[in-house]
């Protein structure tokens, strides 16, 4: 017979609905009732349902006391009367009136005796461990994992529990712990043994892992293998998973099991503007070009069509990429690219290359430095010249998005700098540009979102007139201020007494969203941007400006969101006059 009892009552006016749930508890009212199966269940839960949950009941409402420190509870569920783990699984009653459920935790233990041993270097004991601390399950759990992790990563691949004895004295209501770990040698990595690639030879495999054979073992190592194996995106599943037995020389052999993705693969993109007119794409991917894990893209592109921004633009090029070269983080990249950009102040017609190295510093930072030569043709209203550009390619990328394709939270930074120079002399500069954005998710159901993007802009060395005139700034358009036209905002200059519109050496932007979930898939956006462009390589000196406002709807489709996008001049005369439409895949940044 319980002396005291906290029970959970279940009753019901009827054999199918519940009334009333209700828990009484002199201790551990809040574990006990999250533990609960039978807690759970609600109106249209079968008898089978409860007589299934109680039978659980027993083991996790003794987990539950085990945490907060109670060792000598006594569990009692009774479906009508009946003690639940009497009835048989599948023999529940037609109809359940009552449901009792009686616990009797006992005094809440302290910590006696405590011993693990042996504790990794600089480990000590768990304050919480202490002779007069509540002997909580969790707290003898901790010290336990944490510890046979901390050897681990020390190279003691084989630590684990040798030995335990937890001891309950009643008596004077202690818990004596004594957990024995075994440690076993410390190890190095033996070789990595592959299985399931058809085409991507081992020897390929191995360099992309970059697992430091010979090394001592560190299980982050392994996890960054993994992580360089999925990267090529040659690879549909990887999995990778230590040897039960230790190799020669206290080695310990690593094996991946993989699976190919199939090699290729074709994608299709479609923009649309009101001003800038419809953009179609289209590209070709080669996840395993050579048999070693490289990816060869080739991209189309037509864009302008029926648009207002001057004619029709052209693009095709191709990019060669080869993982695990000079390193396992090291990608060497090779591009080229054929180009006709029909723009409102200027045509041109590009071949361009470019090659260099990728380098991963960290999951989510990137660098790259390469070089690369164009030969252009250019035509604008102050003159027609040709020209080849040599330039030296610098980027780093910073990308902490929780998601980059429609990110809620976190940030991106882009730094770039080209510095670059003619073949014969007379065109000499270099053009920096950054791009940052930022995530913010309020509320208790994270339904508004706040995002910013900020763009800076600079062009040294070389002035309006003399560089090249793809690598001048305008703002207006989707890339910088929704709203506004395309390219709307550039810089007046006059040459020979003729006044001309040339882009900017300098550009500092803005733009602004809040996004609101209003059902699942769909969300409401309001945007303001911000545009400003510059005659001087400084940013917002001796600079004009203009904005941008609107409104937008967001699709989710799994993929990314389909965007719509309605904005108006928010600055000048116009404010207001017009209305730009910008439909694609994708959230605007």
């Amino acid at each position: 017979m319980l002396k005291r009892v906290c029970a959970a009552m279940l009753i019901f006016a009827t054999p199918s609905a519940a009334q009333e749930v209700r828990l009484v508890s002199e201790a551990a009212w809040s574990a006990l009732n999250e533990a609960s199966l039978l807690r759970d269940l609600d109106d249209t839960a079968a008898p089978q349902d409860y007589v299934a949950a109680a039978r659980a009941d027993y083991r996790r409402l003794l987990t539950a006391l085990y945490a907060e420190g109670y060792y000598a509870g006594e569990i009692s569920i009774t479906v009508d009367g009946v003690e639940a783990s009497n009835i048989a699984p599948l023999a529940a009653p037609d109809a359940i009136f009552e449901v009792v459920i009686a616990v009797e935790p006992g005094p809440r233990f302290t910590f006696g005796d405590v011993r693990v041993a042996p504790l990794p270097p600089q480990t000590t004991l768990l304050e919480d461990m202490g002779p007069r601390q509540t002997a909580r399950s969790a707290s003898i759990q901790s010290i336990v994992s944490g510890s046979i992790s901390s050897w681990r990563d020390l190279g003691y691949a084989k630590a684990r529990v040798a030995d335990q004895s937890i001891v309950a004295r009643h008596a004077d209501a202690k818990l004596d712990v004594d957990v024995a770990l075994a440690i076993g040698p410390r190890l190095r990595f033996g070789q990595l043994m592959v299985s399931g690639n058809e085409t991507v030879s081992d020897a390929r495999v191995r360099q992309i892992a970059g697992l430091p054979t010979g090394e001592v073992y560190a299980p982050e190592e392994i996890e960054a293998a993994a992580r360089r194996l999925r990267r090529t995106g040659t690879f549909q599943s990887v999995a990778l998973t230590e040897s039960d037995d230790i190799g020669p020389d206290d080695t310990l052999p690593i094996m991946a099991q993989l699976s190919e993705a199939k090699p290729r693969r074709i994608g299709f993109g479609l923009e649309l503007s009101s001003i800038e007119g419809l953009t179609v794409s289209s590209f070709w991917l080669h996840r395993n070009f050579l048999g070693g894990a490289e990816r060869f893209r080739a991209d189309a592109e037509v864009a302008g069509i029926t648009g207002e921004t001057g004619g029709v633009d052209y693009s095709l090029g191709a990019t060669f990429t080869r993982p695990a070269t000079f390193g396992a983080d090291t990608e060497y990249f090779l591009s080229g690219e054929i180009s006709r950009e029909d723009e409102p102040e200027y045509l041109l017609d590009k071949v361009s290359f470019e090659t260099g190295f990728s380098r991963i510093l960290s999951e989510d930072l990137t660098v790259r430095v390469g070089v690369g030569a164009l030969r252009a043709r250019e035509e604008t209203e102050l003159e027609t010249r040709e020209y080849t550009l040599l330039a030296l390619l610098l980027d780093g990328t910073l990308d902490r998005r929780d998601e980059p394709s429609d990110a809620s939270g976190g940030y991106y930074l882009d730094v770039s700098a080209v510095p670059f120079i003619s073949t014969d002399g007379d065109i000499k500069g270099a053009r920096l540009f950054g791009d940052a954005r930022g995530y913010l998710t309020v509320g208790e159901e994270e339904k508004l979102t706040f995002a910013g993007r900020l763009q800076l802009g600079s062009v040294l060395g070389a002035g309006m007139l003399e560089a090249p005139a793809d690598f001048l700034f305008y703002s207006g358009g989707g890339g910088t201020v929704r709203g506004q036209p395309y390219q709307s905002l550039g810089i007046e200059t006059v040459d020979g007494g003729e006044t001309v519109t040339t882009g900017g050496t300098s550009f500092l932007g803005t733009q602004l969203e809040a996004r609101y979930a209003v059902r699942e898939n769909i969300a409401l956006v309001g945007f303001y941007d911000f545009g400003q462009v510059g005659a001087t390589a400084t940013p917002g000196e001796d600079a004009e400006w203009h904005a941008g406002a609107g409104l937008g709807l967001r699709y989710n489709t799994g993929i990314g969101p389909i965007r719509l996008d309605l904005g108006t001049q928010a600055s000048g005369d116009d404010a207001g006059s017009d209305l730009q439409v910008y439909i694609g895949i994708g959230q605007a940044f």
